[in-house]
């Protein structure tokens, strides 16, 4: 925890950002009857009968600092998923990265090795020469500041029904781009220090 704590208060440094992901599954349903539109006064009012769509695996990687962030609609969450992403954000978001810090949680999947599943390995190496991992701890993913961009995403936006897959990526876009407009960041607080006091609890008792 304490990994991470420092990581967020360390001084801002293109050359070294720092990125936070989270990814989490989105099932898909659509009205079966037409929903009676938003009016003055009364929302989107919707039948309880819906029709399933499909699943989408939604990708979000945040940068607190710059208040960017890309989220993606996949149809899975593999390895292979994973890696392409991450590929993405190294080679075409932050191209002239030295070294990206990226703090995600602790699946399985969110692992160097999954650059090898995904690639040769001269690209899985040159690729994992540039980035550093820093996991969440076990029941601490509140630490990932993604989670909470995932969850503004999540009551802003795709928290609805929707024709299609196509359909929910463009109210995505859309998001996403009004917020990277804002420049929409984070302003975290908790600290180290906070950590010791509060959650002194959590910290092992020293031997006597």
């Amino acid at each position: 925890m304490e990994r991470i704590l420092d990581v967020y208060s360390a001084e801002y440094d293109a050359a070294h950002p720092l990125i936070c992901m989270d990814e989490a599954a989105k099932q898909i349903t659509a009205d079966v009857e037409p929903a009676l539109p938003v009016a003055p006064g009364q929302p989107r009012r919707e039948d309880h009968h819906y029709r399933r769509i499909g699943v989408r695996a939604i990708f979000l990687f945040f940068d607190p600092i710059r208040g960017w962030r890309r989220v993606v609609s996949r149809e899975s969450r593999r390895r292979v998923d994973w890696a392409q992403e991450v590929k993405r954000l190294i080679d075409d978001d932050y191209p002239k990265a030295e070294l990206i810090t990226l703090v995600c949680d602790n699946l399985n999947t969110h692992d160097i090795a999954s650059l090898y599943t995904a690639f040769d390995a001269p690209t899985a190496h040159r690729l994992s020469r540039k980035i550093e991992l820093v996991h969440t701890p076990r029941n601490g993913s509140w630490l990932n500041m993604a989670e909470m961009e995932l969850s503004i995403l999540s009551r802003q936006c795709i928290n609805r029904r929707f024709d299609s897959a196509s359909q929910m990526e463009e109210h995505i876009e859309a998001w996403q781009s009004q917020r990277n407009k804002k420049k929409l960041g984070a302003n975290w607080r908790f600290t180290t220090s906070d950590a010791r006091i509060k959650l002194k609890s959590l910290y092992p008792v020293p031997a006597t």
